[in-house]
């Protein structure tokens, strides 16, 4: 690492003001920061110094995001060997290379075009290169379902970054999700991609690994097997561990709750936001199981996104609440607002990405209450009218 950085120090002047590669100073900026922490420090106005920056705790959310993506790697390739009735013959690392195979295609593709869309704009701009997709270039390929054609997946990761990203000022600018953003995206542009029981299991063997599905198979997930009014086939063990069909990072709770542990204890996702969301998720779930909803109101935590929402996508703090009390606030009325869907609407039985989407709408609102809530009491407190 001493030989990096003394490269990299010899080189550097050349893309600073006056240097001769001086037009690609922000994509150097960017390798740069990426692999060390800056030396620069503020110069003027008050500011608090963290042990942690931005560039870094984008890494540790990638980090926790591994387990999730390493099962659904997984997953893709034991749902291909098990439509094709070979999953007793295959091994483990035959299912889980396939599974490789299938999924690393998307996720060069979005960080290909995402990161693309970043560099060039910080050059465009003059300025530093954002590290805020760092994190969604993962998340996007894991909220989607492996027949998602690579060609939409592109114009998903391009509509995010500019459309809901860049044209706001960049990261920490943004208003929505840019990953929710992308999902949103591909739902109204292309429902038939998102939905349906056609692409949840990948049909094309990889290099002679897998197995080429007929035209006509079906698999349903086990919330489109509610909404349609019948029960899962798979059993609430198989949908905690996540070996059921779904969105590549999306089915196993074990994987996403290993994440969640990790961005608990280091302090970088938000407890208050997590837990109001399961809150606001029972008890939505308890009110409709009263009045005679068939579903066991626990199992709406298992099916879908509505955990990897809850850990990974809610507590994003660039789009989530900042005040504690909003906190709370913020994440019952995701919670909430998607069990609301999966029950009253049929035609789109998975609810939790509209749910943060609107949840990310109203954070700001949520945020000035709270904040002019606060100082009326403090006012008051004084004796000041």
């Amino acid at each position: 690492m001493k030989a990096l950085r003394n490269y990299l120090n010899k080189v550097k002047p050349n893309f600073e003001e006056g240097g001769k590669l001086h037009a690609f100073r922000s994509i150097f900026d960017g390798f740069e920061t990426f692999l060390y922490v800056p030396n620069d420090t503020a110069k003027t106005g008050v500011n608090i110094h963290d042990a942690i920056d931005s560039k870094r705790i984008m890494s540790m959310v990638v980090i926790a995001l591994m387990p999730a993506m390493l099962f659904g790697m997984y997953n893709v390739g034991y749902q291909n060997y098990l439509a094709a009735g070979t999953l007793a013959t295959a091994s483990f690392l035959e299912i889980f290379c396939y599974g490789f195979l299938a999924v690393l295609p998307k996720i060069l593709v979005s960080y290909i075009v995402g990161l693309g869309i970043e560099f060039a704009w910080a050059q465009w701009k003059g300025e530093e290169i954002q590290e805020g997709y760092l994190v969604s270039g993962i998340i996007i390929p894991l909220i989607i379902p492996i027949g998602c054609p690579l060609w939409m997946l592109a114009l998903a990761c391009a509509f995010s970054v500019i459309i809901c990203k860049e044209i706001f000022g960049g990261t920490g600018m943004n208003l929505f999700n840019p990953a929710i953003a992308a999902r949103m995206f591909l739902f109204f542009a292309y429902p038939s991609v998102m939905t349906g029981d056609q692409v949840w299991v990948a049909r094309d063997s990889i290099f002679g690994l897998g197995n080429t599905l007929a035209d006509g198979f079906t698999a349903a997930t086990p919330l489109g097997q509610v909404a349609q009014g019948v029960a899962p086939d798979a059993s609430v063990l198989e949908m905690a561990i996540g070996l059921i069909p779904g969105s590549i990072g999306e089915t196993s709770v074990i994987a996403i709750a290993l994440g969640a542990c990790l961005l608990l204890w280091t302090g970088i996702a938000s407890w208050r936001t997590m837990l109001s969301v399961f809150v606001g998720g029972a008890v939505l779930a308890l009110v409709f199981q009263s009045t005679g909803q068939s579903m066991v109101w626990w199992h709406h935590f298992v099916m879908g996104g509505f955990a990897f929402g809850a850990v990974f996508m809610a507590t994003d703090p660039v789009t989530s609440c900042r005040t504690q009390t909003g906190q709370y606030i913020y994440g019952f009325i995701i919670g909430a607002m998607a069990v609301i869907i999966r029950v009253m609407n049929a035609g789109y039985p998975e609810g939790m990405m509209l749910a943060i989407f609107f949840g990310n709408m109203i954070a700001p609102t949520i945020d000035h209450f709270v904040v002019e809530r606060n100082i009326s009491k403090r006012l008051k407190r004084g004796g000041t009218k």
